[in-house]
């Protein structure tokens, strides 16, 4: 432990704090990685590196003093094809093992943490069975498929004690940080409504196909793991996972998770009283998919509303932005994004608040995989930017709209028993039904 936490002084001092980690080029880094000792080693494996698996890896690789040891995937495309883009990041492929069953990678003892960059149907049971093998966890988000997913997580984390940091990267990034500080500076006055809007116009789901057999390479049976057993249909795959409701929530917790998690911190808001929304597939009808392309949601607390609204297939939002969080004050509207934040002056208002359009100068991604690796040598859990329990709160909000959705019904929350008050909808949607053998364990 010694040596790790001296890895720890080192990489402090250089990075330099605040300094970003994208600020140093790879060859910079890998010349750094010389000058630390084996002791102060960090081996990190990568469990699913298609999409946000292979971003959070190439993250994790730019550090001093860590070494990507370890990739998983169920297809063996994906696997070859990053063992070759492994030399881009100056990553030496010879040292680099490979797992088609993430299980074998975690029994792995050179391997101290994973980064979960798998389907959402898979990250609950795959960060707890890494936490009980030892393993310091960076898990894409959301944290769970369902609210009995995310509380089974955090118990997870508290039991085993391990690091736990959940993508949700927009939490290490400094404008969102001054854009909250400025929400409760009580400057904006008194805040009666939050919206928080995702339009996405290049998002579409998969043409209604018929099932094949899967891909060569594919080992469908293990992607679908706790899913239900389905017939291999190549508009349920890859990216399209995220409308089907046996693998994800749709854009509630693909975006979701995001952006209503700073509509949550601005107002330091707990779990809703009552939930409500409406929506549908009006954009793609004849497309393959079951989340609504289009919803509105409605979300009561005791002082204020939140409305969370989405689109597929438009840019056109709120503000004339494609996602952001409004927090519409007596005085002013602050308006923050992925870009940037402004605050725009009510015209009414006698109070002069309007501030200038401030834009993003540093990288989420890499700030949050930095943050995770210096927690995980001081193990000081309170430094994380986004630790698992923080996380299943914002997961456990998006679910209530898709529970509220799909129910048809407005929802009504018992904060005293964490259950909604109508208990045949915890019955049908507040845990995940797991199957093929799947069991999530018991801690």
């Amino acid at each position: 432990m010694n040596s790790r936490r001296k890895f720890l002084q080192n990489s402090a001092s250089i990075l330099g704090g605040s300094l970003l980690v994208s600020a140093i080029d790879n060859q910079a880094f890998a010349n750094l990685k010389k000058h630390i000792s084996p002791g102060e080693q960090l081996n990190i494996g990568v469990i699913g590196v298609n999409g946000m698996g292979w971003s959070d890896l190439t993250a994790a690789s730019k550090i001093p003093g860590v070494n990507i040891v370890a990739i998983c995937d169920v297809d063996k495309e994906v696997l070859d094809r990053r063992m070759n883009d492994l030399a881009k990041l100056n990553v030496d492929a010879r040292k680099v093992k490979t797992y088609d069953d993430y299980r074998k990678l975690l029994d792995n003892k050179d391997v101290n943490a994973v980064i979960i960059g798998t389907p959402d149907h898979w990250h609950a049971l795959i960060m707890m069975h890494a936490c009980a093998a030892g393993k310091d966890v960076y898990c894409e988000k959301p944290v769970g498929n369902s609210i009995g997913e995310c509380r089974a997580m955090v118990k997870a984390q508290q039991h085993y004690n391990k690091v736990v940091q959940v993508g949700q990267w927009q939490r290490s990034q400094q404008h969102f940080k001054d854009a909250v500080d400025y929400v409760q500076s009580g400057q904006l006055g008194n805040i009666r409504t939050v919206k928080v809007w995702c339009y996405q116009g290049w998002m579409k789901p998969g043409p209604i196909v018929p099932d094949t057999a899967p891909p060569a390479g594919v080992d469908y049976t293990m992607w679908l793991g706790p899913a239900p057993t389905r017939t291999f249909n190549s508009s349920r795959f890859l990216f399209n996972f995220r409308w089907f409701w046996d693998y994800a929530g749709g854009l509630m917790t693909d975006w979701g998770v995001h952006l209503l998690d700073y509509g949550l911190l601005g107002m330091k808001s707990p779990i809703p009283k009552s939930i409500s929304a409406l929506g549908g597939r009006f954009a793609y009808p004849d497309m393959y998919e079951e989340t609504p392309d289009t919803l509105t949601t409605l979300y009561e607390f005791d002082n204020f509303n939140m409305v969370w609204d989405s689109a597929m297939g438009i840019d056109n939002g709120p503000y004339n932005r494609d996602h952001g969080i409004a927090y519409i004050g007596n005085n002013g509207t602050l308006i923050l994004n992925r870009g940037g934040w402004e605050v725009i002056e009510e015209k009414q208002s006698k109070n002069k608040v309007s501030k200038p359009f401030a834009a993003v100068s540093d990288k989420g991604v890499d700030k949050h995989m930095a943050n995770f690796v210096s927690v995980i040598k001081s193990r000081k859990m309170s430094d994380l930017h986004c630790p698992v329990q923080d996380a299943a709160h914002v997961a456990t909000v998006a679910q209530m709209g898709n529970i509220a959705y799909r129910s048809g019904k407005k929802l009504e929350w018992n904060s005293a028993t964490e259950r909604f008050t109508d208990e045949a909808i915890n019955k049908q949607y507040l845990m995940k039904e797991y199957h093929n053998g799947y069991k999530l364990p018991k801690v």
